[in-house]
């Protein structure tokens, strides 16, 4: 990361909110973010304090980053990398538990793949699993431009260092008697909501309106093919 991190910082402009949410935070904890660009595992271990982010342990597909031993290899070497099941850490919950078991912070996209159009996902539970079965805190945060500032298929950054937010939330744990998926909708709402006041804030696209762009996309494919809305 001490590589990656000035050439992200040098492609795009990041600005932080929000840091004094960190203030208590201790490991383990898990980390959870929004997951629209390859930007996003950058974002996220550079924008953390060092004392937070020097043993964080990225989790990462299994079947896209470890596929072969050279991404293997780099994906391990420069995000501290481990691999996990797209399908919410079922293969490799045990890996993930153990890590948290021995005081390694986790950083995990609950979405399980990025999105292909800046729309948020459903989360898997597996997160919100791991957190009440090790009683351990999860942070979530919000990235905000990192879809425009490198789009699906984009192999760098767009050009002129466009304006990234990394919005550090509040430490939570789940609810008494509140169940994984309670647990995983509820981080999932502060999620977006976060996401969503930051963007209002600076002019940026809100979930809603990636919702309405991707809804008018559709449209106009269906029409082209001669498709009738139902």
């Amino acid at each position: 990361m001490m590589v990656m991190k000035p050439y992200i910082w040098s492609a795009v402009s990041v600005h932080t909110h929000g840091r004094v949410n960190l203030d208590q935070l201790k490991a383990p904890f898990i980390v959870i973010g929004n997951h629209s660009s390859h930007l996003d595992a950058c974002l996220i271990m550079g924008a953390l304090p060092r004392r937070l982010s020097r043993n964080l342990a990225a989790g990462a597909a299994a079947d896209y980053f470890f596929d072969s031993w050279y991404k293997a290899l780099s994906t391990s070497l420069f995000f501290n990398a481990y691999p996990v099941d797209r399908q919410g850490l079922r293969n490799k919950k045990g890996l993930s538990g153990e890590l948290l078991n021995d005081g390694v912070p986790l950083l995990i996209f609950p979405e399980g793949t990025r999105s292909r159009t800046g729309g948020m996902g459903p989360f898997t539970p597996g997160v919100a699993h791991l957190s009440i079965s090790r009683n351990v805190p999860v942070l979530p945060i919000a990235l905000v431009g990192a879809y425009a500032a490198m789009p699906y298929g984009a192999s760098v950054p767009v050009p002129g260092r466009p304006p990234v937010h990394v919005v550090f939330g509040r430490p939570l744990k789940a609810n008494p008697k509140e169940v994984p998926r309670e647990f995983t909708d509820r981080l999932r709402r502060y999620v977006v909501e976060m996401h969503d006041t930051t963007a209002r804030a600076y002019g940026m696209p809100t979930q809603a309106d990636f919702a309405r762009a991707n809804a008018l996309r559709d449209a106009a494919v269906a029409d082209e093919n001669g498709l009738q809305p139902y």
